[in-house]
Protein backbone atom coordinates (compact mmCIF):
# COMPACT_ATOMS: atom_id res chain seq x y z
CA UNK A 1 0.00 0.00 0.00
CA UNK A 2 2.79 2.41 0.87
CA UNK A 3 3.94 2.75 -2.74
CA UNK A 4 0.50 3.14 -4.30
CA UNK A 5 -0.03 6.68 -5.65
CA UNK A 6 -3.01 8.83 -4.76
CA UNK A 7 -4.70 10.16 -7.86
CA UNK A 8 -6.63 13.41 -8.22
CA UNK A 9 -8.89 14.81 -10.93
CA UNK A 10 -9.86 18.48 -11.28
CA UNK A 11 -13.55 19.36 -11.25
CA UNK A 12 -14.13 23.01 -12.14
CA UNK A 13 -17.13 25.17 -12.99
CA UNK A 14 -16.25 28.51 -14.55
CA UNK A 15 -18.20 31.46 -16.03
CA UNK A 16 -17.54 32.29 -19.66
CA UNK A 17 -17.34 36.04 -18.92
CA UNK A 18 -14.36 35.75 -16.54
CA UNK A 19 -10.83 36.01 -17.87
CA UNK A 20 -9.28 32.60 -18.44
CA UNK A 21 -6.17 33.77 -16.55
CA UNK A 22 -8.21 33.39 -13.33
CA UNK A 23 -8.86 29.75 -14.18
CA UNK A 24 -5.16 29.29 -14.85
CA UNK A 25 -4.30 30.61 -11.39
CA UNK A 26 -6.86 28.28 -9.77
CA UNK A 27 -5.43 25.25 -11.56
CA UNK A 28 -1.85 26.27 -10.78
CA UNK A 29 -2.68 26.55 -7.10
CA UNK A 30 -4.34 23.15 -7.14
CA UNK A 31 -1.33 21.51 -8.75
CA UNK A 32 0.95 22.98 -6.07
CA UNK A 33 -1.21 21.50 -3.30
CA UNK A 34 -1.65 18.17 -5.07
CA UNK A 35 2.13 17.84 -5.26
CA UNK A 36 2.50 18.92 -1.64
CA UNK A 37 0.08 16.15 -0.65
CA UNK A 38 2.11 13.59 -2.59
CA UNK A 39 -0.61 12.91 -5.16
CA UNK A 40 -0.72 12.87 -8.95
CA UNK A 41 -3.03 14.92 -11.15
CA UNK A 42 -4.49 12.66 -13.87
CA UNK A 43 -6.94 14.97 -15.65
CA UNK A 44 -10.25 16.60 -14.92
CA UNK A 45 -13.59 17.94 -16.06
CA UNK A 46 -14.76 21.50 -16.68
CA UNK A 47 -18.29 22.89 -16.89
CA UNK A 48 -19.53 26.34 -17.88
CA UNK A 49 -21.42 27.80 -14.91
CA UNK A 50 -22.53 31.14 -13.49
CA UNK A 51 -20.24 30.84 -10.45
CA UNK A 52 -16.71 29.63 -9.92
CA UNK A 53 -16.61 26.24 -8.27
CA UNK A 54 -13.55 24.07 -7.87
CA UNK A 55 -12.81 20.74 -6.25
CA UNK A 56 -10.91 17.48 -6.62
CA UNK A 57 -12.02 13.89 -6.98
CA UNK A 58 -9.37 11.81 -5.18
CA UNK A 59 -8.74 8.07 -5.14
CA UNK A 60 -6.15 6.05 -3.28
CA UNK A 61 -5.58 3.42 -0.62
CA UNK A 62 -5.48 3.66 3.17
CA UNK A 63 -4.47 1.21 5.86
CA UNK A 64 -7.74 0.23 7.61
CA UNK A 65 -5.91 0.27 10.95
CA UNK A 66 -5.28 4.00 10.55
CA UNK A 67 -8.86 5.09 9.86
CA UNK A 68 -10.13 7.56 12.47
CA UNK A 69 -13.91 7.90 12.30
CA UNK A 70 -16.00 10.47 14.15
CA UNK A 71 -17.56 7.66 16.19
CA UNK A 72 -14.66 6.71 18.45
CA UNK A 73 -14.63 9.51 21.06
CA UNK A 74 -14.68 8.26 24.66
CA UNK A 75 -15.62 9.95 27.92
CA UNK A 76 -12.47 11.48 29.41
CA UNK A 77 -10.91 12.30 26.04
CA UNK A 78 -9.47 15.75 25.42
CA UNK A 79 -10.57 17.65 22.31
CA UNK A 80 -7.95 19.31 20.11
CA UNK A 81 -8.73 21.74 17.29
CA UNK A 82 -5.91 22.16 14.78
CA UNK A 83 -6.87 25.49 13.14
CA UNK A 84 -8.46 28.72 14.37
CA UNK A 85 -12.03 29.48 13.27
CA UNK A 86 -13.60 32.56 11.69
CA UNK A 87 -12.99 31.90 7.99
CA UNK A 88 -16.68 32.22 7.15
CA UNK A 89 -17.19 35.74 8.48
CA UNK A 90 -13.83 36.87 7.11
CA UNK A 91 -14.54 35.72 3.55
CA UNK A 92 -18.07 37.11 3.77
CA UNK A 93 -16.63 40.46 4.84
CA UNK A 94 -14.27 40.43 1.86
CA UNK A 95 -17.17 39.72 -0.51
CA UNK A 96 -19.18 42.54 1.08
CA UNK A 97 -16.29 44.98 0.62
CA UNK A 98 -15.83 45.45 4.36
CA UNK A 99 -12.40 43.83 4.58
CA UNK A 100 -9.32 43.94 2.37
CA UNK A 101 -7.42 40.83 1.37
CA UNK A 102 -4.36 42.27 3.11
CA UNK A 103 -6.27 42.21 6.40
CA UNK A 104 -7.12 38.53 6.04
CA UNK A 105 -3.67 37.05 5.47
CA UNK A 106 -3.87 34.73 8.51
CA UNK A 107 -7.14 33.16 7.41
CA UNK A 108 -6.03 32.90 3.79
CA UNK A 109 -2.78 31.19 4.81
CA UNK A 110 -4.73 28.78 7.00
CA UNK A 111 -7.07 27.85 4.16
CA UNK A 112 -4.05 27.02 2.01
CA UNK A 113 -2.49 24.81 4.71
CA UNK A 114 -3.03 21.07 4.37
CA UNK A 115 -4.20 18.93 7.27
CA UNK A 116 -1.68 16.26 6.28
CA UNK A 117 0.79 16.70 9.15
CA UNK A 118 -1.99 16.89 11.75
CA UNK A 119 -3.64 13.74 10.41
CA UNK A 120 -0.39 11.77 10.47
CA UNK A 121 0.41 12.90 14.01
CA UNK A 122 -3.03 12.02 15.37
CA UNK A 123 -2.59 8.49 14.02
CA UNK A 124 0.88 8.29 15.57
CA UNK A 125 -0.50 9.32 18.97
CA UNK A 126 -3.48 6.97 18.67
CA UNK A 127 -6.36 9.41 18.69
CA UNK A 128 -9.75 7.84 19.27
CA UNK A 129 -11.78 9.91 16.80
CA UNK A 130 -11.55 12.78 14.35
CA UNK A 131 -13.66 14.94 12.07
CA UNK A 132 -12.83 17.87 9.85
CA UNK A 133 -14.49 21.21 10.61
CA UNK A 134 -16.05 22.62 7.47
CA UNK A 135 -19.47 23.89 6.40
CA UNK A 136 -21.44 23.11 9.57
CA UNK A 137 -18.98 24.98 11.78
CA UNK A 138 -17.28 23.74 14.93
CA UNK A 139 -20.54 23.01 16.76
CA UNK A 140 -22.15 21.25 13.81
CA UNK A 141 -19.26 18.83 13.30
CA UNK A 142 -18.73 18.40 17.04
CA UNK A 143 -22.39 17.40 17.29
CA UNK A 144 -21.85 14.72 14.64
CA UNK A 145 -18.97 13.36 16.74
CA UNK A 146 -20.99 13.47 19.96
CA UNK A 147 -23.92 11.58 18.46
CA UNK A 148 -21.84 9.04 16.56
CA UNK A 149 -19.73 8.33 19.67
CA UNK A 150 -22.67 8.43 22.13
CA UNK A 151 -20.93 10.93 24.39
CA UNK A 152 -21.49 14.57 25.32
CA UNK A 153 -18.91 17.25 24.59
CA UNK A 154 -17.88 20.30 26.60
CA UNK A 155 -16.29 23.08 24.56
CA UNK A 156 -14.43 25.87 26.32
CA UNK A 157 -15.05 28.79 23.97
CA UNK A 158 -12.19 30.84 25.42
CA UNK A 159 -9.75 28.07 24.40
CA UNK A 160 -10.96 27.95 20.79
CA UNK A 161 -8.52 29.98 18.71
CA UNK A 162 -10.10 32.64 16.49
CA UNK A 163 -8.64 34.55 13.57
CA UNK A 164 -7.86 38.18 14.27
CA UNK A 165 -10.83 40.43 13.54
CA UNK A 166 -13.43 37.65 13.27
CA UNK A 167 -15.08 38.47 16.61
CA UNK A 168 -15.73 42.05 15.55
CA UNK A 169 -16.89 41.06 12.08
CA UNK A 170 -19.47 38.57 13.32
CA UNK A 171 -21.22 41.42 15.14
CA UNK A 172 -22.17 42.81 11.71
CA UNK A 173 -25.10 40.93 10.18
CA UNK A 174 -23.82 41.64 6.67
CA UNK A 175 -20.67 39.63 7.45
CA UNK A 176 -22.43 36.52 8.78
CA UNK A 177 -22.81 33.53 6.46
CA UNK A 178 -26.45 32.40 6.39
CA UNK A 179 -25.59 28.96 7.72
CA UNK A 180 -24.62 30.41 11.12
CA UNK A 181 -28.27 31.14 11.93
CA UNK A 182 -29.68 27.99 10.34
CA UNK A 183 -27.29 25.54 12.01
CA UNK A 184 -27.64 27.35 15.34
CA UNK A 185 -31.42 27.10 15.19
CA UNK A 186 -31.35 23.46 14.08
CA UNK A 187 -29.15 22.43 17.02
CA UNK A 188 -30.63 24.80 19.61
CA UNK A 189 -32.35 22.05 21.62
CA UNK A 190 -29.11 20.10 22.06
CA UNK A 191 -26.60 22.88 22.77
CA UNK A 192 -26.36 24.53 26.18
CA UNK A 193 -24.59 27.89 26.19
CA UNK A 194 -23.10 29.13 29.44
CA UNK A 195 -23.30 32.87 28.92
CA UNK A 196 -20.21 33.35 26.75
CA UNK A 197 -21.69 36.29 24.84
CA UNK A 198 -23.52 36.12 21.52
CA UNK A 199 -20.64 37.12 19.16
CA UNK A 200 -18.40 34.35 20.48
CA UNK A 201 -21.28 31.88 20.41
CA UNK A 202 -22.07 32.75 16.79
CA UNK A 203 -18.48 32.06 15.77
CA UNK A 204 -18.82 28.51 17.09
CA UNK A 205 -21.24 27.96 14.17
CA UNK A 206 -19.15 29.80 11.57
CA UNK A 207 -18.69 27.67 8.42
CA UNK A 208 -15.05 26.94 7.63
CA UNK A 209 -13.50 26.57 4.21
CA UNK A 210 -10.52 24.23 4.55
CA UNK A 211 -10.93 24.15 8.32
CA UNK A 212 -8.89 22.17 10.79
CA UNK A 213 -9.35 18.80 12.44
CA UNK A 214 -11.31 18.18 15.64
CA UNK A 215 -9.45 15.36 17.36
CA UNK A 216 -10.61 13.31 20.34
CA UNK A 217 -7.66 11.73 22.14
CA UNK A 218 -7.08 10.15 25.57
CA UNK A 219 -6.19 12.94 27.99
CA UNK A 220 -2.81 11.46 28.91
CA UNK A 221 -1.60 11.84 25.31
CA UNK A 222 -3.20 15.19 24.51
CA UNK A 223 -0.36 17.44 25.69
CA UNK A 224 2.21 15.36 23.78
CA UNK A 225 0.20 15.59 20.59
CA UNK A 226 -0.32 19.33 21.09
CA UNK A 227 3.44 19.86 21.43
CA UNK A 228 4.18 17.87 18.28
CA UNK A 229 1.54 19.86 16.39
CA UNK A 230 3.18 23.06 17.58
CA UNK A 231 6.58 21.80 16.44
CA UNK A 232 5.06 21.45 12.96
CA UNK A 233 3.83 25.05 13.04
CA UNK A 234 0.19 24.02 13.55
CA UNK A 235 -1.82 26.53 15.58
CA UNK A 236 -3.77 23.98 17.63
CA UNK A 237 -5.38 24.12 21.05
CA UNK A 238 -6.91 21.80 23.63
CA UNK A 239 -10.40 23.31 23.79
CA UNK A 240 -12.72 20.80 25.40
CA UNK A 241 -13.41 17.29 26.53
CA UNK A 242 -15.75 14.37 26.07
CA UNK A 243 -17.91 13.30 29.00
CA UNK A 244 -20.49 10.62 29.71
CA UNK A 245 -23.76 11.01 27.84
CA UNK A 246 -26.51 12.87 29.70
CA UNK A 247 -30.07 13.57 28.70
CA UNK A 248 -31.16 17.06 27.73
CA UNK A 249 -28.01 18.22 25.95
CA UNK A 250 -25.18 16.97 23.74
CA UNK A 251 -22.79 19.94 23.68
CA UNK A 252 -22.14 22.52 26.38
CA UNK A 253 -20.44 25.81 25.53
CA UNK A 254 -18.79 27.45 28.48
Amino acid sequence: MGGTPRLAMNIVCFPRELDVSILSEILKGSIDKIHEAGALLVGGHSVEDSEVKYGLSVTGFIDPKNIKANSGARAGDALILTKPIGVGVITSAIKAGKLEYSEAHEALASMKALNRAASLLMVEYEANACTDVTGFGLIGHAMEMAKASEVNLIIRAADVKIFRGALELVKKRSCRPRSIASVRQYLSNEVVCGGIGEPLELLMYDPQTSGGLLISIPEERAALLLKRLGDEGINASIMGKAVDKEDGWRIRLE
